[in-house]
């Protein structure tokens, strides 16, 4: 797999991540909406109806960034949720959000590194990802941290960006490499954050590859959803 970085220097993958989401961040809940003209959310709630049948108590959201994921697990479930992210820009934007909300008992943000988790072995109930194990910068080290914090049994729900097939594909490419870059460069004031996204999809795999990926990484099963004509797939891998 192509190892493809926001800026192209010599920092790293995680380290360039990191700064992408912290420069980003005061606009990425606006870009995230207008982007994908608010579909991101259908697609997060129909993970968290998924996730919702295993009927987790403790949930850990990987990559929170300014908490969607989190708040909705936590309002659909009525888990505790811990939301870890690389980015404290972006938490500090998802803290904010809980506040208002009043969740701050329910959730809690956190910075910290999806290849490198704090928590003990078999933890979770559940474990998600939205949009985030695509910035892993070792793909395989990552998903089996995830894999390693939830339960014996239990799943790890991965909502991530797919490629769209058949004939709406061309058309869903263009506004992808074309327009969707350049409406994020003018808003989001940072030239390389919306080049990268579809840089970033276009190099990672998914559909049966992605679940060949987890299978050989230790998890038992793994089933996929696709969602939109396939703009993103939803994998559900048990431990």
């Amino acid at each position: 797999m192509n190892q493809v970085t926001p800026y192209n220097t010599e920092a790293g993958k995680k380290k360039e991540v990191e700064e992408m989401f912290d420069n980003i961040a005061p606009k990425y809940d606006l870009l995230n909406h207008v982007l994908s003209m608010k579909i991101d959310v259908l697609w997060r709630n129909t993970l968290v109806k998924w996730m919702n049948k295993d009927e987790p108590k403790e949930v850990l959201d990987v990559a929170t960034g300014t908490a969607d994921l989190a708040i909705a697990v936590q309002k659909e479930t009525g888990a505790k949720v811990i939301g870890l992210d690389l980015s404290q820009l972006m938490l500090n934007v998802g803290i904010d959000k809980i506040k208002k909300l009043k969740l701050d008992d329910q959730i809690s943000m956190e910075k910290g590194d999806a290849e490198n988790l704090r928590f003990e072995s078999n933890k979770f109930d559940s474990v998600c990802v939205a949009f985030g194990v695509r910035n892993f910068e070792n793909l395989e080290a990552g998903l089996a941290e995830l894999r390693r914090v939830v339960k014996e049994n239990k799943s790890v729900y991965i909502l991530e960006f797919s490629k769209v097939e058949g004939f709406l594909g061309p058309f869903y490419q263009f506004y992808f490499k074309n327009i969707l870059p350049q409406i994020g460069r003018l808003v989001s004031k940072d030239n390389r954050a919306y080049t990268y996204l579809p840089d970033s999809v276009n190099a990672f795999p998914y559909g049966d590859k992605m679940k060949n990926i987890l299978l050989n990484i230790g998890f038992k099963s793994v089933e996929f959803k696709k969602l939109s004509f396939g703009i993103a797939t939803i994998y559900k891998a048990t431990k």
